[in-house]
């Protein structure tokens, strides 16, 4: 048994109490760290999920950059098969001429001198070929070069055909580069 200070020996020995502001001292101090955990949890999840919108933006970016360059891309390799396919003895040189403004390179230099007696060669049959392109698909696409293959449905009359409309019916491959932001033919073929 314990005897308390100045005390006889018959009574119990107390403990001393704490006092009331060390034990609101330790709450107070435990609320804060919850608190600042919370706190530090809350800036983590606000800038992962800020971190997260940013990339979903740029990714939007991205894909709405590809998409345009697939537009671009078929537009230029239509408006150039459609003027392919599209010629008229009565007004020769502007046929051949809207096939070279959206020609560049091999297939352009190959198109220029191909097509120097072929205004004479088209007035003298009488050649009228009209077409439509059917479908086409990029086939391959980056920044500066695509390859593109066109399905088109037509008609042929010249003096061959006594003037009369023939079916006619092209697939067609075109590889187009960029070049100061134009979309241009560097080469055409027909393929099966």
């Amino acid at each position: 048994m314990e005897v308390a200070a100045g005390g006889s020996g018959g009574q119990p020995v107390s403990k001393p109490r704490r006092s009331l502001f060390g034990l609101n001292l330790a709450l107070l101090t435990s609320t804060m760290i919850v608190l600042v955990v919370c706190v530090l949890l809350a800036g983590a999840v606000v800038i992962v999920g800020a971190f997260r919108a940013v990339q979903v933006h740029q990714d939007r970016a991205t894909e709405s950059v590809e998409q345009e360059r697939f537009g671009d891309v078929l537009t230029a390799a239509g408006d150039e098969v459609e003027a392919f396919i599209n010629i008229d003895y009565r007004k020769a040189q502007e046929s051949i001429d809207a096939v070279a403004a959206g020609a560049t390179g091999d297939f352009k230099k190959q198109y220029d001198t191909s097509t120097e007696g072929v205004v004479d060669v088209l007035e003298k049959n009488q050649s009228v070929m009209d077409g439509t392109v059917l479908w086409a698909g990029v086939v391959d696409v980056d920044s500066d070069s695509a390859t593109v293959i066109a399905a088109t449905t037509g008609t042929v009359a010249n003096v061959s055909t006594d003037n009369k409309p023939v079916a006619r019916s092209f697939r067609l491959k075109l590889d187009l580069v960029r070049v100061d932001g134009v979309w241009l033919t560097n080469n055409l073929e027909f393929v099966g």
